[in-house]
């Protein structure tokens, strides 16, 4: 049975007691840290938000942005979570570690080990947690980075002493306002730097530039951005979608004319529901069929 190491209540709309658990992720220790240095607040935190009214089998990991410098747990994590879980789907919210070398081993990888874990769980407790059949990854920002590195890179397991192999794959991705690519002219270079850098190898540049790891198997991806984003250009949604559809992958991009940066479930600038929208396409896939 998983373990919960603490337990929040709250009142719904229909008045029935929902609970938020947060799930000890690693109960052995924290992978990929270095021996004798103290996490501090760069911590894994996992919260499980599970309906009152299970509506489908299908399945959210959800990650915030933060430019791989922060966390933005609260608008591009948990209101995403309860916005789901009052629509009765199953949802897990994760604040990965932030890539930090005075902390890690390698630093490259933290969040991506702690993406890779939180999906083995969910799949691990499958049916505990609500009868789950496909899991899908929502990312924001520098959490689409990591959300896109989670489908490109699932035929590598990097979560250090794994006790069994297990499906790393999405069943879909859900990237809103993205980072992709690690390429200069279109990269935001905050990410970069805390992922990769100071100093940039050519190798983790194509390696974490995931349009450049796309392939057939790469999961459905439902994009969303705004044309006037500043911080992180549209041009790394559409390389991605791009990537996907001449790889035969399903794609979509829900295109904002205005709405900038980081405006989570709500784009204030214009009345179109990316969400709805969002959940139209992904209750359309022919999930099952990889």
């Amino acid at each position: 049975m998983y373990k919960y190491i603490c337990f929040f209540l709250c009142i719904g709309m229909s008045g029935i007691v929902i609970a938020q658990e947060k799930i000890e992720l690693y109960p052995g220790g924290v992978i990929n840290h270095k021996a004798g240095i103290e996490l501090g607040e760069n911590v894994t935190e996992f919260y499980s938000y599970q309906p009152a009214k299970v509506s489908s089998d299908i399945a959210f990991l959800i990650i915030p942005g933060g430019g791989y410098g922060k966390v933005a747990i609260q608008h591009e994590g948990h209101d995403v979570a309860k916005r789901l879980q009052d629509l009765g789907y199953a949802s897990f919210v994760l604040r990965y570690r932030l890539p930090k070398a005075d902390q890690q081993e390698d630093k490259r990888i933290a969040p991506i080990q702690d993406a890779q874990s939180a999906l083995a769980y969910i799949r691990a407790h499958a049916e505990e947690l609500g009868n789950i059949r496909y899991v899908g990854v929502i990312g924001f920002s520098a959490g689409g980075h990591l959300a896109s590195t989670l489908s490109t890179h699932f035929m590598t397991d990097y979560r250090t002493g794994a006790p069994a192999k297990m499906n790393l794959r999405p069943d879909f991705s859900i990237l809103a306002y993205p980072v992709i690519s690690m390429d200069d002219k279109i990269t935001h270079m905050g990410s970069k730097k805390n992922l990769i850098g100071p100093d940039f190898l050519e190798d983790d540049v194509r390696r974490f530039s995931n349009e450049l790891n796309i392939n057939s198997h790469t999961p459905p991806a439902f994009l969303i951005h705004a044309a006037d984003d500043k911080a992180v250009p549209i041009a790394n949604s559409e390389r991605y979608l791009n990537k996907l559809k001449s790889s035969g992958v399903a794609a979509a991009l829900f295109r904002y004319e205005t709405g900038g940066h980081g405006f989570g479930l709500n784009n204030k600038t214009d009345n179109h529901n990316w969400f709805n929208a969002m959940l139209v396409w992904v209750n359309d896939l022919p999930l099952g069929e990889y």
